[in-house]
């Protein structure tokens, strides 16, 4: 893909265009309580969460990405985390299947726009599989999470549709409930994340594969500084999390701080507004 223009603190980060798809919040609400972070008795409001969504859409935009919409649908209030959608990897679009039936009619608005938009290797996952909210791409691996949404027998079938290596991580903590979550894909190599939402095996794999991870601590987890989008050079993440901006300076990337309050009462941030497209 091409480069795009960005400030690069020590001139060894390059960030590179992505394709986005994401969906804006229209029918934003906390109905339901399906995570630790949503509470129904507490207020909301969809104007408010349109107002930092498409903050976080210019944010997008300005750095020279190409986004995507799809149409929200009534009654789906969650589908503006277009990140759980599906994975997309080499041109193929497997459709999640999710686990609670709040969010199940999601997958068939999302099979419908690959289809429509003349992606033609496209199904739904057999198994529980809650898309790139568990599955983050490494570049030539998918990192796959489990323990509260998706289901470990997914990550073999993913392997087998993608045909690429699959690390299965294992999340302990119910706060974060996806690996998108507690871990964030900086660049092929480079990764970020939470050492207490997985569990010991997992939180040893990681440091094998990673042992130069930027680590975050829980103030800056839980502000969901850890559901950021990278282009190998701009991070956007929660501006909330100021600790975890530092350390990305330090390592020479460029923290671009966004407020999604609104929508992190329903659990999500950034990352989560957004599905890549490869």
């Amino acid at each position: 893909m091409p480069q795009i223009s960005a400030e690069n603190p020590d001139g060894n980060r390059v960030a590179r265009a992505r394709r986005f798809l994401m969906c804006r919040p229209t029918y934003f609400d906390v109905t339901y309580s399906i995570n630790p972070w949503m509470n129904p008795t507490r207020p909301t409001s969809a104007e408010a969460a349109l107002d930092q969504w498409e903050r976080l859409y210019d944010t997008f935009v300005k750095l020279g990405h190409g986004v995507s919409l799809i149409e929200p649908v009534p009654g789906l209030p969650d589908m503006v985390f277009a990140a759980n959608g599906a994975t997309v990897v080499d041109g193929k679009a497997l459709i999640a299947r999710f686990r609670h039936r709040q969010r199940a009619d999601e997958a068939k608005a999302y099979a419908m726009w690959f289809r429509d938009n003349g992606w033609t290797e496209v199904r739904q996952a057999d198994y529980l599989n809650e898309g790139q909210g568990d599955f983050l791409y490494t570049g030539d691996t998918l990192l796959a999470g489990c323990g509260f949404r998706s289901d470990v027998r997914g990550h073999d079938e993913a392997r087998e549709f993608f045909g690429v290596p699959v690390v299965s991580l294992t999340l302990v903590d119910p706060r974060f409930y996806h690996l998108d979550t507690a871990l964030s894909v900086l660049r092929p190599g480079e990764v970020m994340y939470y050492p207490a939402a997985f569990s010991a095996p997992s939180r040893k794999v990681l440091a094998e594969y990673y042992p130069d991870a930027i680590l975050a601590d829980e103030a800056d987890a839980v502000a969901f500084g850890l559901n950021a989008q990278s282009d190998g050079c701009n991070v956007v993440l929660a501006q909330q999390a100021t600790g975890l901006a530092r350390r990305l300076r330090d390592r020479g990337y460029r923290p671009i701080g966004v407020d999604l309050a609104e929508l992190l009462k329903a659990g999500g941030g950034a990352r989560c507004c957004t599905l890549e497209l490869r």
